[in-house]
């Protein structure tokens, strides 16, 4: 009982409980001598040994929970919050990277005289396919491509759209022109894999005026790669492509410099594809309510997450949607540094 009073810890408590209950403990020992006594005295042992061991048991049992509750109390005395304090610092909210490049793009464009507009998600089958100029059979129609709704009783349905592109067709119908306008938003796609997400985000760009050509397409977009990445000349080249919206269409690649994973824009002699673009097909303009021998455009689409990355050095697509503290922390920007020409758009 000494032994279990003065008992400081679990180690020591257990050590005690061995020394008198353990197999060879001295009361487990004293219990074996039973078989030997007179049956007369064994009766009157074996009844003062169960007396024991339940003081024994008793005791440690009270002494463990003694234990245990000088622990909490210790616990509770090292995490003491004196809650009179003053708050301490915590780290403030931060500017996701793509919020951010919409709003360089924003700046940038919005210096050259562009408006920022916006359309619905949700869009009509006109809007993001037929007025495009995209034919019924094409394969951007197609289930495995994009996300459709429900059938409606007349056969029409809806679709979360693909690009940012119908939003050039409802302004032309909208207002009057010229048009210069810049259009992100989120765009939404069948598709899900490393470098691709069902749910990214694009930026789209429309001019439309009198006796607009290439040459003015090419101007603007050489300006917006060097306002944006910040370079004061770039390396551009314009590819012969393909999109039933525009004609003639090009691929743009700008000059860069690989080193492994790591990737320097405006730098050496390697090529890579940021964006398509090209005249707005006369169908288009036609959809729009435009007369194509009076009124000509060009339009460009570029990916916004894409953008981050490159300008960034975001090496994974897929960390963009995972709301990781962390990530957040440490590619974020100060929500009170907003993007300037003038004062620099990322610092």
């Amino acid at each position: 009982m000494a032994a279990v009073e003065a008992a400081q810890d679990e180690a020591a408590l257990e050590a005690a409980r061995i020394g008198a209950l353990g197999k060879k403990g001295r009361l487990t020992l004293l219990m074996k001598e039973l078989g030997a006594m007179p049956p007369e005295l064994r009766k009157e042992r074996a009844q003062e040994l169960n007396l024991l061991k339940d003081r024994l048991t008793e005791a440690l049992h009270m002494r463990r929970a003694d234990l245990a509750e000088a622990a909490l109390a210790a616990r509770l005395a090292s995490e003491r919050v004196d809650v009179t304090l003053p708050v301490r610092p915590e780290p403030r909210g931060s500017i996701h990277p793509v919020s951010q490049v919409i709003d360089e793009i924003g700046e940038i464009f919005a210096g050259m005289g562009f408006n920022i507009v916006e359309g619905p998600d949700i869009e009509e089958d006109f809007y993001n396919f037929t007025a495009l100029n995209i034919p019924p059979e094409h394969p951007a129609r197609q289930m495995h491509d994009t996300f459709y709704f429900n059938e409606k009783a007349d056969g029409s349905r809806k679709l979360l759209r693909t690009h940012t592109s119908p939003v050039q067709v409802r302004t032309m119908l909208s207002e009057k022109p010229p048009h210069r306008i810049v259009v992100p938003g989120r765009t939404y796609r069948c598709d899900s894999d490393q470098t691709h997400t069902p749910m990214f985000h694009q930026c789209e760009g429309l001019v439309i005026d009198r006796h607009i050509h290439m040459g003015h397409l090419k101007g603007a977009l050489e300006d917006f790669c060097k306002a944006f990445f910040e370079l004061d000349e770039v390396k551009m080249r314009f590819r012969p492509s393909y999109f039933p919206f525009t004609e003639p269409s090009a691929e743009v690649d700008i000059g860069c410099r690989r080193n492994g994973a790591e990737l320097k824009i405006g730098e050496g002699d390697d090529w890579l594809e940021i964006l398509g673009c090209g005249m707005v097909h006369p169908k288009v303009l036609e959809y729009g309510g435009l007369d194509p021998e009076e009124w000509q455009g060009f339009a460009w689409g570029i990916g916004i997450d894409r953008l981050a990355m490159l300008k960034y050095g975001i090496p994974d697509l897929r960390a963009f949607f995972e709301s990781d503290q962390r990530w957040l922390q440490h590619y974020g920007f100060v929500p009170t540094d907003w993007p300037t020409l003038a004062g620099g758009l990322s610092r």
